[in-house]
């Protein structure tokens, strides 16, 4: 069987314990949900941090905390922190890549999310892309909407990020790109025209989390993305017990595809990132 990165959205910036209370927000249940998610088959997880009071938070110290704590726990792993801009300051949202993840988040664009605009101006996002490549850092381009692809060709020939990077395509979001299956197909379409040698990924948000990883997986990503940033049930009547679940589903829906979840070592060959330490 042909393996698949199995990404694991551990928190996001949007659920709170009200909505779900497996929502991990303190580091040390941070990690220790990313340790049952990483026994289920995940092998990159995607970190935001909380305030005590839930809110979203750029504090190195909360990054490093929760970065220490999964490599000690999910050898070999590979740490993504989200430089994402809902409830941040946009001077802080790259205060981390000094820590080194393997990965860190890039939105090359601005889009409509339902209660706000998620601002991206290009400064911002050329700097991102400067902290990133300073640091070693592999960004995963967040794409919500076709013009994002070209935002992340610009940085490569500025020469800000190599012509390999990572691509999520977001779908699902209210007010920006929807979770129809032809416009996964547009948009893979101009993204192997304009960065061919590009890896991807799919998100879909809510109850499209699994009819896109579906789709994704029908066209041969590299990479699947579930977990409780994205969605926090398992059906209209149930809550997901946990990131552990979620990461169930997508290994089990991968291997009706004749796919399985990627070791680390493979996850970071394939993603084109250096052996763990």
């Amino acid at each position: 069987m042909e393996p698949v990165v199995v990404a694991v959205a551990i928190t996001g910036s949007v659920p709170r314990k009200k909505d779900n209370p497996a929502v991990p927000v303190t580091p040390a249940e941070q990690i220790e949900s990313t340790h049952e998610a990483y026994e289920a088959g995940a092998s990159l997880v995607h970190i935001h941090v909380r305030n005590p009071d839930e809110s979203s938070s750029s504090d190195p110290g909360l990054f490093a905390q929760v970065q220490e704590g999964v490599r000690r726990h999910c050898p070999g792993m590979i740490i993504q922190f989200s430089t994402g801009g809902r409830g941040r300051d946009p001077s802080a949202r790259g205060s981390s890549l000094p820590l080194r993840p393997d990965m860190a988040s890039l939105s090359t664009g601005s889009v409509n999310f339902p209660t706000i605009v998620y601002e991206n101006p290009a400064a911002l996002v050329e700097e991102l892309a400067e902290g990133m490549r300073e640091h070693g850092v592999l960004p995963e381009i967040e794409i919500f909407d076709l013009s994002h692809i070209h935002g992340a060709k610009r940085l490569v020939e500025a020469g800000l990020m190599n012509a390999r990077p990572h691509v999520q395509f977001v779908m699902g979001v209210k007010n920006a790109m929807p979770a129809e299956e032809h416009l996964l197909d547009l948009m893979l379409g101009e993204l192997r025209r304009v960065l061919p040698d590009a890896t991807w990924t799919a998100a879909g948000i809510g109850v499209n989390q699994a009819r896109v990883m579906e789709w994704a997986l029908a066209r041969g990503a590299h990479g699947l993305r579930t977990g409780l940033e994205d969605n926090i049930r398992v059906s209209r009547d149930r809550l997901a017990s946990g990131n552990a679940e979620l990461v169930r589903m997508a290994v089990e829906q991968a291997a009706r595809h004749g796919r399985r979840p990627a070791k680390p070592e493979e996850a970071r060959r394939m993603l084109g990132l250096a052996a763990a330490a």
